[in-house]
């Protein structure tokens, strides 16, 4: 995606926008949004709701995409947007990124720009042939470049049945199918035990839930890159003590090798990822 320059767009667009809006709604317009291939998200505040078509369809035409959702919420288990669309007709996109292409519909599946350099990280974390196993895959996100820039055999585990189909598409889109292989199924149903080298466990909130089944994939020694939600009064205790804690439960010791923050969650709350050794006691 080619980055455009943002202090001649906004002018533009409101330049444009003033003479089909009331002028004391111009001043409310978006000053930032997310671009994901050629789909927009765009935030609109509730005033600018009655004249949102016009609006996305002057953005869609300064900023050259083809369909423009209304920034929604990222509600339940599989963390799905619900985003409205206010302009064209197809949120089916395909975003490049460090020489990796995601096929998503940007409208229903998670994709979080705010990521982008833990999806960089990931491109040079693993050695070639480790097994890799991405216990939430989405639509490998993390776990592509592993096996593309890695050269790591990889095994994806996604539960949704949609986001699952791009995850195919994206394995071969990105030619790893002889490295990377996806099963459509609630992880703790997963049959491997002792068999990754490294396990990705991108979650938050309930990613401690997870932790036994994480350490029974897990070799006697392995590595898990352990993603979780944590309020910023416990840290930096937190999230390492409870994954050790859980760990020393299942026979596990478990050391911290590294903890990144991925960004901002929610006021007070952050999303950070743990690197953590385990190997059996």
């Amino acid at each position: 995606m080619v980055r455009k320059n943002t202090r001649t767009i906004k002018p533009r667009i409101r330049e444009i926008l003033s003479k089909k809006l009331p002028s004391e709604l111009v001043g409310l317009l978006p000053k930032h949004w997310v671009q994901i291939g050629d789909v927009l998200i765009l935030p609109l505040r509730e005033e600018l709701l009655p004249y949102k078509n016009e609006i996305a369809a002057v953005y869609a035409q300064v900023l050259g995409v083809k369909t423009v959702l209304r920034k929604g919420w990222i509600l339940g288990e599989f963390r799905e947007p619900h985003y409205e669309i206010i302009y064209g007709n197809d949120p089916v996109t395909i975003h490049k990124e460090n020489g990796i292409f995601y096929k998503l519909d940007v409208s229903r599946v998670m994709f979080s720009p705010a990521n982008v350099k833990e999806r960089i990280r990931m491109a040079s974390i693993a050695k070639p042939n480790e097994l890799v196993v991405d216990m939430f895959a989405g639509i490998g996100h993390l776990s592509l470049p592993i096996a593309k820039h890695c050269k790591a055999r990889v095994i994806a585990i996604e539960k949704n049945p949609y986001t699952f189909k791009f995850l195919v598409e994206n394995i071969e889109l990105n030619r790893v199918q002889d490295r990377m292989m996806a099963y459509n199924i609630d992880n703790r149903d997963f049959p491997g035990e002792g068999i990754a080298d490294r396990i990705l466990m991108g979650y938050v909130i309930r990613t401690h839930e997870f932790i036994p089944k994480a350490l029974s994939i897990a070799k006697e020694e392995a590595v898990i890159h352990y993603h979780n939600t944590v309020p910023e009064r416990l840290m930096p205790e937190e999230p390492f003590r409870t994954f050790r804690k859980i760990a020393r439960e299942h026979g596990y010791e478990a050391e911290r090798l590294k903890e990144l923050v991925i960004k901002r969650y929610a006021p007070g709350v952050w999303h950070v990822v743990v690197d953590i050794k385990v190997f059996k006691k």
